[in-house]
């Protein structure tokens, strides 16, 4: 059966693209570390990297493997910072999962205040383009809680925060706007700011857009994979688009506007199983926050 250390050798020869650079970064010789490697590969029947000349390339069950290995490294990793944190709360790391936007949007005031109760202790963003990556991680190991939409048939412990209004960024001169809220429909006609299919905001846009009162599949301007550049560009008169109203820059030389009916996605802290003593204290200094709820009439999207 592989070993964690044998895995670390091999992931250290693959990130740095060279077994002598690997020993140097994981302190030992070069024959030590070329030696377990090559155990690795006999216990799992065949090679994992080419060595060449120039360094090392991954073979094709090497580029199988890597994430695998990745998930149960990182997953090792987490269990002695979690063992670690127990036996002393002010320390150690506290790694979240989470959506881009929420980590620009939400996530900095929550953690300063967190450095603030435990300057000891430092955190770790895994900041994903989809809420399903970040769900991905969490329900591997290799991240302590998620912050995002709740997942759904999630069978580890979820606890609801609030909403997440979103709104509609537009150029300040649009004179064709000349109220607030705004009904979604009523930009029908327009080419939007849209996000990359691999990016969770693109299926907010879209769903936002087909729950309007006349339902509609917004039009293309551009695709961006930046919530921040998506707003600039909105701003800039490019095309509509719709964003959490916390990511909005202060100073936007542009127009945030509410939809009618409002628009957001409920939010939630989920874990794999029990938290850790460092992801239990932070979820109690979330519930310190008062969070926003939908209105009557809101759409919430998923």
């Amino acid at each position: 059966m592989p070993t964690l250390r044998q895995m670390e050798y091999w992931l250290a020869a693959v990130e740095e693209g060279s077994f002598g650079r690997a020993a140097r970064r994981m302190h030992v010789s070069q024959p030590s570390l070329s030696q377990q490697v090559k155990v690795l590969e006999a216990e799992l029947g065949g090679e994992l990297c080419e060595r060449l000349p120039d360094g090392v390339r991954l073979t094709p069950a090497g580029r199988e493997f890597l994430p695998h290995a990745r998930d149960a490294v990182d997953a090792s990793r987490r269990a002695v910072r979690t063992v670690r944190a127990a036996l002393d709360l002010k320390g150690g790391e506290l790694e979240i999962a989470t959506v881009r936007s929420i980590a620009v949007g939400i996530l900095p005031d929550l953690v300063n205040a967190w450095r603030r109760r435990f300057p000891a202790a430092s955190v770790r963003l895994r900041e994903f383009t989809h809420r399903r990556l970040a769900e991905e991680a969490v329900a591997k190991g290799v991240a302590d809680m998620g912050i995002g939409p709740p997942p759904p048939g999630w069978r580890g412990p979820v606890h609801r925060l609030g909403w997440e209004e979103l709104v509609v960024i537009l150029p300040a001169d649009d004179g064709d706007v000349d109220s607030a809220p705004i009904r979604l429909d009523s930009l029908r006609d327009r080419d939007w700011v849209m996000f990359d299919a691999d990016n969770g905001m693109s299926d907010l846009i879209a769903g936002a857009c087909l729950t309007a009162a006349d339902p509609f599949t917004p039009r293309p301007a551009v695709y961006t994979s930046q919530v921040e550049t998506a707003t600039r560009l909105a701003a800039a008169g490019v095309g509509p688009t719709l964003v959490p109203a916390n990511v909005v820059p202060a100073g936007l030389r542009g127009r945030a506007l509410p939809c009618l009916p409002a628009v957001g996605r409920e939010l939630a802290v989920y874990g794999r199983a029990e938290f850790s003593p460092q992801a239990a204290a932070f979820l109690e200094l979330m519930s310190e926050v008062e969070w926003e709820q939908p209105p009557g009439g809101a759409v919430v999207i998923g």
